[in-house]
């Protein structure tokens, strides 16, 4: 069963309209990107404008990400951000000054209704997966959405999310593949997933950044290897199946207050960027040819 899922994989994924941008098959790269975690708005939207400049440049879609708040920290005492509502009332100015899309995750069904009048894209975490009336409350709030696979799930395990979803109505459904568990401490990407979840009929985003995490990794908190982002984004596109990018990126990583060793460093975008679409390129010109 697990082959046929994978030679399932091909370019009839459905694509996902979020406002003026398609993601799927045949769609120029999506980049969903940002600081992990609201600091301040100002502090956000200098990031914001500088990442879509990058992208533009590399004829790249971007949709803002960042996190009003943070709920999965490994110790209470760890910083979470701003909140919902202060969050969202960011994130919406952030939105109408530059005209871009935001995405940002939703933790609970009380937070959809108020997160869906702002947001472009209700992302469901690794985390909850596999709650159900949760992501049939995501699902019915209309939205385009993003479910990250657990680290703890089988890639050909995330139709049954994606089953709720258009249970609910739903067809905009994007998943994002972040790497599986490890042993402790530790995550694994397995690059195969790409090709079994995009056998699934939807868009597939590659985390680069958390899949690097090492969850719990210092003890009070998550420790990273940023190191090897640019080494499995780039192996993540070259395997044909990648949609679109999801990476954390901040202009000072070591200084950030969530996320910081597992983020990527601001300055390193252009590069990785110019680099996965080289790679690109390189995989039309393939397929132009057979």
């Amino acid at each position: 069963m697990r082959a046929r899922q994978a030679r399932a994989a091909s370019t009839s994924a459905a694509a996902v309209r979020v406002g003026p941008l398609t993601i799927g098959p045949g769609q120029p790269l999506v980049l969903i990107a940002g600081p992990d975690v609201i600091e301040s708005e100002a502090h956000l939207r200098s990031h914001a404008e500088r990442i879509a400049r990058i992208a533009s440049r590399a004829g790249v879609s971007y949709i803002v990400k960042c996190s009003y708040d943070k709920a999965n920290r490994t110790s209470g005492t760890s910083y979470r951000g701003p909140g919902l509502r202060k969050g969202l009332r960011i994130l919406a100015a952030v939105r109408r000054a530059l005209g871009l899309p935001v995405l940002s995750d939703v933790h609970c069904k009380e937070e959809v209704a108020p997160a869906a009048e702002v947001l472009d894209v209700l992302q469901v975490p690794a985390f909850l997966c596999r709650q159900t009336d949760f992501i049939t409350a995501v699902a019915k709030a209309g939205k385009p959405m993003n479910i990250k696979k657990g680290q703890f799930l089988a890639p050909w395990d995330m139709r049954h999310a994606i089953e709720k979803a258009r249970a609910a109505g739903n067809r905009s459904v994007l998943v994002t593949e972040r790497g599986t568990s490890f042993g402790y401490n530790n995550l694994v990407s397995d690059l195969r997933s790409l090709q079994v979840l995009r056998g699934l009929g939807c868009p597939v985003i590659y985390d680069g950044t958390h899949s690097v995490q090492l969850p719990g990794g210092l003890g009070h908190a998550s420790g990273g290897q940023r190191e090897f982002v640019p080494t499995l984004v780039r192996a993540a596109v070259a395997t044909g199946y990648c949609d679109g990018l999801f990476l954390e990126v901040h202009e000072d990583p070591d200084h950030a207050p969530v996320d910081g060793p597992n983020m990527l460093k601001l300055a390193d975008l252009p590069r990785l960027l110019d680099e996965v679409q080289a790679i690109r390129s390189a995989l039309k010109r393939q397929d132009a040819h057979r």
